[in-house]
């Protein structure tokens, strides 16, 4: 499975974007789909993730509420919504698969569980 995230870019805090998460070469139907953020000089870290098993969603506790992680198995797309941002969000945003274990119910928290990632996108909020 290949994945493609898109829609970073500059935008001012306070401000939202969407970025996109597509898969090819695969469904990614029954699998966990996650969202990592890895600022400038820090280790990446858990943002969302999904599993279409019961809609399950788990969040970062910081960035609950304003963060929405949705899926659309049609299109094979992962979708994070971003609200309020803040500069301290500017990162690049990698989405991942968790294509090996499709019985995990709790979308998983660590980069180890992930085996498929994208190459990331930029977003960038100016204060």
């Amino acid at each position: 499975v290949q994945l493609q995230a898109s829609g970073g870019g500059l935008v001012q805090a306070g401000g939202s974007l969407r970025l996109s998460c597509a898969a090819s070469g695969g469904t990614v139907r029954w699998y966990s789909m996650g969202w990592f953020r890895q600022a400038p000089g820090k280790e990446r870290e858990f943002v969302a993730a999904i599993k279409r098993t019961m809609d399950m969603t788990s969040y970062t506790h910081s960035m609950k509420g304003r963060f929405i992680t949705s899926r659309d198995d049609a299109k094979n797309t992962v979708y994070l919504q971003m609200n309020s941002l803040e500069p301290e969000d500017t990162a690049v945003y990698y989405c991942a698969t968790d294509s090996r274990r499709d019985y995990v119910i709790v979308p998983p928290r660590l980069s180890w569980e992930y085996d498929s990632w994208g190459q990331g996108t930029l977003v960038t909020v100016s204060s």
